[in-house]
C-alpha cells in the first residue's frame, strides 16, 4: 500500500534553506558520480523489472569445492571457465566472482588476473582441491551466456535485491511523484532555495543497480518540515529521506539509512542532514529472516511515522541553555571530550554563523557538525558527528 501523508505547507516551486547547518552525507553523490548510464534507471518499476528479471534466470546450488573443474576454455585461451557438478555446460566467472574464487583459495586475485588462464587454471584448481571447507554455494545465471556471478560460504544468507526494492515500492511506489516519496530535486545555489519539481534523467535520478548492487535514494520534498527559526526569523524547514543498499552477490550487506535533510544538489550530496539512523544486515544464514522482520517494517515505519518527535527534539534543544558565559562554554565542551584548539573553533562557528556566542544544546550541535564538515579525515569526521548526535539527543 503506497504511503500518504497531509502536507504540512504548501507545494511551492521551491523552499528557502539554510544549509549551513548540520551534516554533508557524501554517500549519495559517491553512487551518482561511479555509475555508468547503463546503470541507472528512471522509475522503481524499470528497476525492479531489471533486478527480477535476472533473479528468474538464477540458479543457486551447494556444491563440493573439490568437484569443481577449472579450465581454460578452447577457443579463448584467456579466458577461463568453471564445470560446476550437475552442470552441463561451463560457466564463465564475472569479474565479481572472478575474485570471490581468488578469495576463497587464499590467492591475491590481482595477481591471478595477471597470469595466463591456463596457468591461473592450474593455481585455482589446486586451491580448490585443497580448500579446508568442502563446501560452497553458486549464483549461476543464463543471459544467452552461463554466467557464474558469486561464489559464497554454505551458510552465506542471501537477500535478494528485488526483494529490496519490492519493499520500497510498498511505501513509494513508482519513485516519481505518485508517493510522497519521490526521486529528490536540487538545490539552486544562487537562491538558496531547493526545488523540489526536477525532471528526471539519467543525470538527475538516483535510482541504481550493476551486477553486483542496487542502490536507492529517495525522499519526501514536497513536504517541508518546520522546526524552529533561523536567526534572520525565517522558518529552519526539513525533508525526510532514505537511501537502502544490497549485493545479492556479497559485495556489501544490506542497509537503510533514515535522516532529515535540508537540501539536495546537483551533485547528489545530502546538506544539512539531521537524525541519522542506519540499520545493516549482514547476508549470514537468517538474513533473510532478519530483512522480513527487522528491515522492511523498519523502512515502512519511517515512511509512515510523524515528525512530531524530531521536531519536539529539535526544539528542546534550542531552548535548553547550558552556557551564559565563555567559562561556560569551554567547560561545557572541554567536560565533553574535546581538546582546547576543537572548543575555540566551535565556539568561533557559531559566532560567526549565528552573530553571537552558543548558548543553547542546538547551538553546540551546530558548531561541532561545523567543525566535523571540515575535517578530510573520515574517522575524524564521524567522531565529532556521533559527538553532536549524542549532544542532541541528551536534549530531549
Amino acid at each position: 500500500m503506497n504511503t500518504m501523508i497531509s502536507n504540512p505547507r504548501p507545494t511551492s516551486s521551491g523552499f528557502k534553506v539554510d544549509i549551513s547547518r548540520g551534516e554533508r552525507i557524501g554517500r549519495v553523490s559517491s553512487e551518482w558520480f561511479s555509475r555508468p548510464d547503463d546503470e541507472r534507471y528512471l522509475s522503481l518499476s524499470d528497476l525492479h523489472r531489471a533486478v527480477s528479471a535476472r533473479t528468474e534466470r538464477a540458479r543457486v546450488r551447494t556444491v563440493e569445492t573439490a568437484e569443481i573443474r577449472v579450465e581454460a576454455t578452447r577457443d579463448n585461451a584467456d579466458r577461463l571457465s568453471l564445470i560446476v557438478p550437475g552442470g552441463r555446460e561451463p560457466l564463465a566467472p564475472t569479474h565479481w566472482s572472478y575474485g570471490q574464487l581468488c578469495s576463497l583459495v587464499g590467492a591475491p586475485a590481482s595477481y591471478m588476473r595477471q597470469l595466463p588462464a591456463p596457468l591461473a587454471a592450474i593455481n585455482l584448481q589446486h586451491g580448490l582441491l585443497n580448500h579446508n571447507a568442502e563446501m560452497v554455494k553458486t549464483l549461476e545465471m543464463d543471459d544467452g551466456r552461463l554466467e557464474l556471478r558469486a561464489v559464497t560460504g554454505p551458510e552465506y544468507g542471501r537477500i535478494w535485491d528485488k526483494d529490496l526494492i519490492a519493499a520500497i515500492m510498498n511505501i513509494a511506489g513508482n519513485g516519481t511523484g505518485d508517493t510522497i516519496w519521490k526521486v529528490p530535486g536540487l538545490l539552486d545555489w544562487s537562491t538558496m532555495t531547493h526545488n523540489p519539481f526536477v525532471d528526471i534523467t539519467k543525470d538527475t535520478t538516483t535510482l541504481y543497480a550493476s551486477d553486483r548492487d542496487v542502490f536507492v535514494f529517495l525522499c519526501d520534498d514536497t513536504h517541508p518540515i518546520e522546526a524552529g527559526r533561523l536567526p534572520n526569523g525565517e522558518p529552519d524547514l526539513y525533508f525526510r529521506g532514505f537511501y537502502a543498499w544490497n549485493s545479492e552477490v556479497g559485495s556489501k550487506t544490506l542497509g537503510i539509512a533514515s535522516f532529515y535533510l535540508r537540501a539536495v544538489c546537483a551533485n547528489r550530496n545530502l546538506w544539512g542532514t539531521e537524525n541519522f539512523e542506519e540499520i545493516t544486515i549482514r547476508h549470514s544464514k537468517f538474513a533473510a529472516q532478519r530483512f522480513t522482520h527487522e528491515a522492511a517494517p523498519a523502512l515502512t515505519s519511517f515512511a509512515n511515522s510523524s515528525p512530531a518527535p524530531f521536531i519536539a527534539g529539535i526544539r528542546a534543544a534550542r531552548e535548553r541553555t547550558v552556557a551564559r558565559t565563555d567559562d561556560d562554554r569551554s567547560e561545557f565542551l572541554r567536560k565533553r571530550g574535546f581538546s582546547k584548539a576543537e572548543t575555540g573553533k566551535i565556539i568561533e562557528t557559531v559566532l560567526s554563523e549565528e552573530g553571537r556566542p552558543p548558548e543553547s544544546i542546538f547551538d553546540f550541535v551546530q558548531g561541532i557538525t561545523a567543525l566535523a564538515r571540515g575535517k578530510s579525515h573520515q574517522d575524524t569526521r564521524l567522531e565529532l558527528e556521533s559527538k553532536a548526535k549524542k549532544l542532541l539527543e541528551s536534549a530531549a
